[in-house]
Order: structure tokens, then C-alpha cells, then sequence
């Protein structure tokens, strides 16, 4: 059965590809700032918006191909009732830095799969990463060794290098965290016979 993946990460792609799942990739184009912004206005929760997203993401690309089984997935993090979005440009990534040191984030991951435009499946998890007190003086290190890279991320760090020294604890699957509930997903896909089981 083809397999598409609805999302442009890299992380999620390689996530997959090296547990085994031959993917397509095409990237699901939908309005995250308006359905943020209406999830907001109705009172959802972070888990709920994250779920929508990967939903949206996955009947999207699946209307334009009914054959294939689609993964859609997303990830919201939030903090103090504060939702983030991707850092932009070095500058941003030292604000969402400054904003989240000292403090508890939390990191709502989804993962829908889609067929002939329909919803077939879906799972959401949440992680919790305490972020250390780190300097000024850290921060403006870490800038210069990471350099762009924490841009592909919400939370402006990747577990998987330097950015994995912000923190002084972590609860939660190293897969959900990265941004794909890794283990339920393959087990939907054992289920739906995409993997021998």
C-alpha cells in the first residue's frame, strides 16, 4: 500500500524511513494561523489543536489521493497558556529560549491517518521538558553552534544536539517529542497490514 507523508519535516520523514516505512512525501498546505487562531477563539486545548491539525494535514493531501494511506501529523507546545510557533529568524530563537528557561513546556504531538479523504485513525500524546535556568551567556553559545537548525523547530532546540543541554528533565517519548508518536503509529500500521506484524 503507498504511504504518504502529509508533513515537510525531516525528522518525521527519517523517523519513519529508518523504522522501515517506505514514504511518499507531499506536504499538506493548510491555514495553520486562522485554525490556531479559531481554536483559541472557541477555548480548545493544545492536545485538541494538535490533533485538528494532523487531521486537516492527512484528509487533506488524502482527497487528492484516495489509494494511499496518509499520515498527518502535528505538534503545539505550550507554556503558562502561551501557544508557540516556530522561531523565524536567530532573534526568535533567543526569545523562545528567554520564555521558556525555568520553566515546565509541554509538547501536545498527533498523528492521523487518512484514506479516500476519511479519517481512519489517530492518536495524540503529550511530553513534559523542564527547561534549566540557562545564561544569557549560554544562549548566545548555543546560537553560534546551532546556528539555523533550531528554526525546524517549535520550542527553537533538537533534542537529538546541543539543544539537549537546556534541559535538566524530560517525561515522555523521545519519538513525541521529536514530533511523531512513533510506537502507536506503527502498530496502526501492523493493524492496517502496511507492516507484517
Amino acid at each position: 500500500m503507498q504511504v504518504i507523508l502529509a508533513s515537510g519535516s525531516a525528522t518525521r520523514r527519517n523517523m519513519l524511513r529508518c523504522a522501515g516505512v517506505a514514504v511518499e512525501v507531499i506536504v499538506a498546505e493548510v491555514d495553520e494561523a486562522r485554525i490556531k487562531a479559531d481554536a483559541r477563539h472557541n477555548g480548545a486545548c493544545a492536545s485538541d489543536l494538535s490533533v485538528t491539525l494532523a487531521v486537516l494535514k492527512a484528509a487533506h493531501i488524502s482527497a487528492q489521493r484516495p489509494e494511499a494511506l496518509v499520515i498527518g501529523a502535528d505538534q503545539v507546545l505550550h507554556c503558562n497558556d502561551v501557544w508557540f510557533d516556530k522561531p523565524t529568524n536567530r532573534d526568535e530563537i533567543r526569545t523562545h529560549i528567554r520564555r521558556l528557561r525555568g520553566q515546565t513546556h509541554y509538547l501536545a504531538t498527533a498523528v492521523a491517518c487518512a484514506r479516500a479523504g476519511t479519517t481512519i485513525w489517530h492518536h495524540t500524546e503529550t511530553a513534559e521538558l523542564t527547561m534549566r535556568m540557562v545564561s544569557d551567556a549560554f544562549i548566545e553559545d548555543y546560537i553560534a553552534h546551532e546556528g539555523n537548525i533550531p528554526l525546524a523547530s517549535v520550542g527553537a532546540y533538537l533534542l537529538e544536539s546541543r539543544g539537549i543541554q537546556l534541559f535538566n528533565r524530560i517525561e515522555g517519548s523521545y519519538f513525541t517529542i521529536l514530533g511523531l508518536p512513533l510506537l502507536p503509529l506503527l502498530g496502526f500500521l501492523r493493524q492496517e497490514g502496511v507492516l507484517l506484524s
